[in-house]
């Protein structure tokens, strides 16, 4: 069970790597800049690619990573003690990637709807 665990955790986060680094992919920047927008149209309803419950996961996945409280502490553990904050932190990883590229191609299609039915039809002379 460990072993599988940690083999999910690896391919997670290869596939956040490979999906974050690939070719005109948002940058890490515009990626965290996106955060805050992707909450808000959460909240608000506008975005329905994501849930309330699932920005708490992520936010709560962060507070662990950066919490001095650890279920197997470094102090007593070493290495193993790491061992729970990596699988944290490569399962917050993949999903913040996978989450915020979602939601900027869904901005992204929301911009375009929008330009292109705020065009008023004519007539080139």
């Amino acid at each position: 069970m460990a072993v599988r665990n940690r083999v999910s955790m690896v391919r997670n986060l290869g596939n956040a790597i490979r999906i974050a680094t690939r070719p005109g992919s948002p940058s890490l920047s515009q990626r965290a800049a996106a955060l805050p927008r992707m909450v808000r149209a959460t909240l608000s309803g506008e975005y329905d690619g994501t849930s309330v419950l699932r920005l708490t996961a992520l936010a709560g996945a962060a507070a662990y990573v950066v919490s001095p409280v650890d279920l197997l502490p470094e102090g007593l553990l070493g290495v193993f003690g790491l061992a729970d904050d990596a699988m944290v932190l490569s399962w917050l990883a993949a999903n913040l990637v996978t989450e915020t590229e979602d939601f900027l191609a869904w901005e992204k299609g929301v911009a375009a709807s929008t330009t292109a039915s705020s065009t008023v039809p004519g007539h080139v002379l």
